[in-house]
């Protein structure tokens, strides 16, 4: 039987403790080739950056960062932002859900997910949006319930160059 991650909700002080851990995550899939908004080569510095100011944006309550823990090894995050403009107060935005390539196929992409949807649920947030490559992700989304609004095409790039589709989902809660 395989072990079920633990999801944790991360907050300010607790990323910046683990955004060395959380960057390897993002390391890790931007080399497996995954569109997550940075290119091939990205320094570790600017990884762990990156949490940075995701802990400074937990810190202001704009956004909700979850880790999913194997044998106390975090192996996968997703953010739930809620900065929405005054008239979208119902809204939230799911961002970098992220699986280190050596813990797929667990589960733990959806697990994060359905913990992200019931934390905003919770929030009263009734509907969700998100951006993804038109891959495994989009896949992982529809399995979910998540409702496919379109692509567009040649949206950003893929880490090691070349454009690549966007799909844009929404779900409502």
């Amino acid at each position: 039987m395989t072990q079920a991650a633990e999801i944790a909700v991360l907050d300010k002080d607790a990323i910046l403790e683990c955004a060395d851990e959380l960057a390897d995550v993002l390391l890790d899939c931007i080399a497996g080739g995954a569109s997550v908004s940075f290119m091939a080569g990205m320094p570790k510095a600017e990884a762990v950056a990156f949490f940075r100011n995701a802990a400074a944006a937990a810190g202001k309550g704009g956004l909700v960062l979850f880790a999913a823990r194997l044998q106390g090894r975090i192996v996968g995050t997703v953010q739930l932002g809620l900065d929405m403009p005054p008239n979208q107060p119902h809204r939230g935005d799911i961002r970098k859900l992220l699986v280190h390539r050596s813990a797929r196929g667990r589960g733990i992409g959806a697990a994060l997910m359905a913990r992200a949807e019931a934390e905003a649920k919770s929030r009263g947030r009734t509907l969700l949006v998100l951006d993804t490559a038109d891959d495994s992700a989009a896949r992982l989304y529809e399995r979910g319930g998540w409702v496919r609004a379109g692509i567009i095409p040649g949206y950003a790039l893929w880490p090691g160059g070349g454009l690549c589709d966007t799909v844009i989902f929404w779900k409502q809660l």
